[in-house]
């Protein structure tokens, strides 16, 4: 009597295996998967400027008066020549000892070099570098050349980076998101369109953008409006600096775009 008891309930469990598998295995979502991008060009409104001052001298303090004495010159040449004093940002001073590089020895004679610790290292700086980061962001971008000028004749000795930018970046940035869009709308209606199907509405939805600067540099080293410091090379010949026959700077333009990637649910 128990063997048949086991027998039917083993029979009545068996038709419940498909449906039990199917529940773990929902159907897949019907849908189109596309990609839309898009790029507006603008004229750029900002110039953001980073320079920086260094100067050097094996006195501390005459390296830092001559310092302070040449970063003052260049802020009342940016002061004096319109340019406003929230515009303008310097980094605080930087003061970096410098030693000599040697191992403590005379390369001819082999002979311990006085000012040496027992371990080969300098005990005195040769000289003491200090520097300071001065950023300038001008609303005015035609007179970008006069201040660049201006700068490296009044005090600056190095330009660490330029970007042109503009200011109304966040209404670019949804133009062109609009526009990515609408490609990629088309681009699902058309292959729907081909297919005998038509497009639902979206199921997914992932955006990206980028641009809206156009950047020269020669090094980054942190602080004030994109980076000040650093003992690079003068850059003078390299920036868009004033010729005999006028600016040699053509701004152009800058590029803002945005790409998108949409899946639509298949009616």
């Amino acid at each position: 009597m128990k063997t048949r008891i086991l027998l039917v309930v083993g029979l009545l469990n068996l038709p419940l295996l498909p449906a039990l598998a199917q529940w773990g295995q929902p159907a897949a979502t019907p849908l189109i998967n596309v990609s839309g991008s898009a790029e507006v060009k603008v004229a750029p409104d900002e110039v953001d400027l980073n320079a920086s001052v260094e100067t050097r001298d094996e006195n501390l303090d005459v390296a830092k008066q001559q310092n302070d004495a040449r970063v003052a010159k260049a802020l009342d040449f940016l002061r004096h020549n319109g340019v406003k004093d929230k515009e303008v940002q310097t980094d605080y001073v930087s003061i970096e000892p410098v030693y000599d590089t040697r191992n403590g020895t005379d390369p001819r004679t082999g002979l311990p070099l006085p000012g040496y610790d027992n371990h080969g290292l300098a005990m005195k700086p040769v000289y003491y570098l200090v520097r300071r980061g001065i950023g300038v962001r001008l609303t005015e971008v035609n007179h970008f050349d006069a201040v660049l000028s201006g700068l490296i004749t009044n005090g600056v000795n190095y330009i660490q980076g330029i970007d042109f930018r503009t200011s109304e970046l966040r209404k670019y940035k949804d133009q062109a998101r609009s526009m990515a869009i609408r490609a990629a709308k088309e681009k699902a209606d058309a292959m729907a369109a081909e297919l005998g199907v038509k497009v639902g509405k979206p199921y997914t939805i992932n955006v990206s953008d980028s641009g809206g600067w156009n950047s020269w540099s020669r090094g980054y080293a942190g602080g004030g409006f994109g980076g000040f410091g650093g003992g690079f090379q003068n850059a003078v010949q390299n920036a868009g600096v004033t010729g005999e026959n006028g600016p040699t700077l053509a701004v152009g333009q800058i590029s803002v775009s945005a790409s998108v990637t949409v899946s639509f649910l298949i009616q």
